[in-house]
């Protein structure tokens, strides 16, 4: 990545979630374990500065709980809104706030 002011860190995320491919999700979890890292919340801050979307895919990571999670530093509105939109445009959909359907997760190599 060509930004010298994305750290090592952040490139690991940004790396292992662009695997993720159209159509399929991963959790904050899942993807922090396949980085070697214990917080979940920390890939969300590196997520949340992305300075690489929509190529690196970050709307393709959700909560644990199957539920959207964050997108661009929101937690609701009209960002949650475009997030869930960019997803069901790839056939990820969810129903009464969480993913409709599980297979759907995958985790990041």
């Amino acid at each position: 990545m060509p930004r010298s002011n994305v750290t090592d860190f952040q490139k690991a995320v940004y790396d292992s979630i662009s695997r993720v491919p159209r159509g399929r999700v991963t959790t904050y979890a899942l993807l922090a374990q396949s980085i070697g890292c214990r917080s979940p919340r920390a890939v969300g801050q590196a997520l949340r500065r992305n300075p690489f979307a929509p190529k690196v895919p970050c709307h393709r990571v959700i909560a644990s709980a199957l539920t959207p999670g964050g997108f661009n530093g929101a937690k609701a509105g009209t960002e949650i809104a475009r997030k869930l939109r960019l997803l069901a445009a790839e056939g990820v959909v969810f129903r009464d706030g969480r993913l409709a359907d599980p297979s759907r997760i995958v985790r990041p190599c």
